[in-house]
Order: structure tokens, then C-alpha cells, then sequence
């Protein structure tokens, strides 16, 4: 498999012999204003430009969306994908949003969603911790990660964003992936904390899964994430996780 991180959430993995774009958000840098009520309000998203050209996105067999909050799905990205392309929801709130946008083959991904021999199974996550959803819940809404099987693979789990959960130790403990996507750039909305995965949830998957490659994504790239990869990788040096946790930059491909 490869795992292109291109921006933020956004990613290009080639999987079981198709290419599969992951939370397209195709906008300029500085499209957007920083989401309110977040930290480092005063600068505007994405905050850095795409790594490589748009064509290159759109060069791959299918979409998936794991939710549609604005830094995962945009309407510069919602334009330029072909109506036609196969895309991947997490439910059908958002595939009736997809649908609506003109989206011609939209389907929701259930437990064992069938792709070209590719099986995509969603789990579940939380978009922060309990209090965090007690207090704005509304907001951070529903979400979820998708497991990735075929023959010929490793399976691969894209946890999506959530924090370190009882979620996540499930679906570690059920389906023991050997390649783990971790949305790690400990986005902070204030006076509620992180609302995905930092450093220290980061660690928490790397003993749970002491046979997989980490791969960190979701970071530097907007206004609310604050964990950065020199932090990270300073982290991950200080703890002995180097070997088995990869933080590539935009652009970067990790072939595993």
C-alpha cells in the first residue's frame, strides 16, 4: 500500500490495486477564516497551499468522506471531483449531502462495504472526550474511521477524528491493523480542549498495537491544530516510538 499525505486530513492511499482520495479539501491557502471559538483565531485556512496539483487528487478510483466538517470536505473540492466519482459516506445525513451537491454514486459505509474486492468496514469514533461532547456536541457532531482489508494487504485503519477512546481500543483489539492513520495534530477549541488525537493519545495507540506502523496526519495546516511534527517527532524520540511511528510532511508517500 501508500499513503500520500497531502494536506490536513487529506490523504491518497493506493489500497488492494485502486487509489482512494480521503477528505478532500481542495482550497486555496488563507480561503477560509479560522473556525470560531478555536485557538489561533487570528490566522486563516487552510494555512498552507496544496503540496501537489489537484489533477493528481483527482487521479484515483474512489472518495471517502469520514464526515463533512469544512477542513474534511469543501466546496472547492465538492466543484472539482467529477459527479460521477464513487464516494464514500459515513451516514445518511451526509450522503443525502453528497447527493444533494450532484454527486451520482454515493454510498454509506456499513460493516462490510464491498469496493473492487476491497472491503471498507466503518468504526466508530469521538470528535473529543465526554465533556467535550456534553458541552458541544451539536458541533462536533458524528464521525467515524474505515478499516481497509483485502488478500493481499495489511489491513489499514483510518481512525478519522476522534481522541484515544474506547472506540479506537476496539477497533484495535477487533481488527489488529498492521498500518494505523492517526489524525494527531491535537486540533483545541478553547475552554473545551482537544478534539482529536494529541502526542500522549498518539502513545496510547502505540502500545496498544504494538505491531503496527503509525502514520501521524491531520497537522500544520489549520488554524486550531496546535501540535506540531518537530513537537512530535521530539515526542516520539524522547519515548522510543521512532521505529514504528511515521510523521511525513505534505506531499510526502510512505510506501508500507
Amino acid at each position: 500500500m501508500k499513503f500520500m499525505q497531502v494536506r490536513n486530513a487529506t490523504a491518497r492511499i493506493e489500497y488492494g490495486g485502486k487509489r482512494f482520495l480521503i477528505d478532500p479539501v481542495f482550497a486555496d491557502k488563507g480561503a477560509y477564516p479560522a473556525f470560531a471559538g478555536t485557538v489561533n483565531g487570528h490566522l486563516r485556512n487552510p494555512l498552507v497551499d496544496l503540496p501537489v496539483p489537484v489533477e493528481t487528487l483527482l487521479d484515483v478510483d474512489a472518495v471517502i468522506v469520514t464526515h463533512t466538517h469544512l477542513d474534511h470536505w469543501d466546496d472547492a473540492a465538492k466543484n472539482q471531483i467529477p459527479k460521477q466519482m464513487p464516494v464514500f459516506a459515513q451516514n445518511e445525513k451526509d450522503a443525502a449531502g453528497l447527493r444533494g451537491a450532484g454527486f451520482t454514486d454515493v454510498t454509506v459505509i456499513t460493516e462490510q462495504t464491498d469496493f473492487a474486492g476491497i472491503t471498507l468496514i466503518k468504526t466508530s469514533g469521538q470528535h473529543g472526550s465526554d465533556a467535550a461532547m456534553a458541552k458541544l456536541g451539536d458541533r462536533l457532531g458524528e464521525v467515524c474511521g474505515v478499516l481497509f482489508r483485502h488478500p493481499d494487504e495489511n489491513p489499514l485503519y483510518l481512525a478519522g477524528d476522534t481522541v484515544w477512546n474506547r472506540h479506537v481500543a476496539d477497533a484495535l483489539r477487533e481488527y489488529k491493523p498492521g498500518v494505523i492513520v492517526l489524525n494527531c495534530g491535537d486540533a483545541q477549541i478553547i475552554g473545551i480542549g482537544s478534539i482529536i488525537m494529541g502526542k500522549e493519545d498518539v502513545y496510547e495507540v502505540w502500545k496498544a498495537a504494538p505491531d503496527a506502523t503509525i502514520i501521524a496526519s491531520h497537522m500544520e495546516a489549520m488554524n486550531h491544530a496546535v501540535l506540531s511534527r518537530k513537537e512530535l517527532r521530539d515526542f516520539l524520540k524522547e519515548n522510543g516510538m521512532m521505529q514504528r511511528v511515521l510523521v511525513p510532511e505534505d506531499g510526502e508517500t510512505c510506501e508500507l
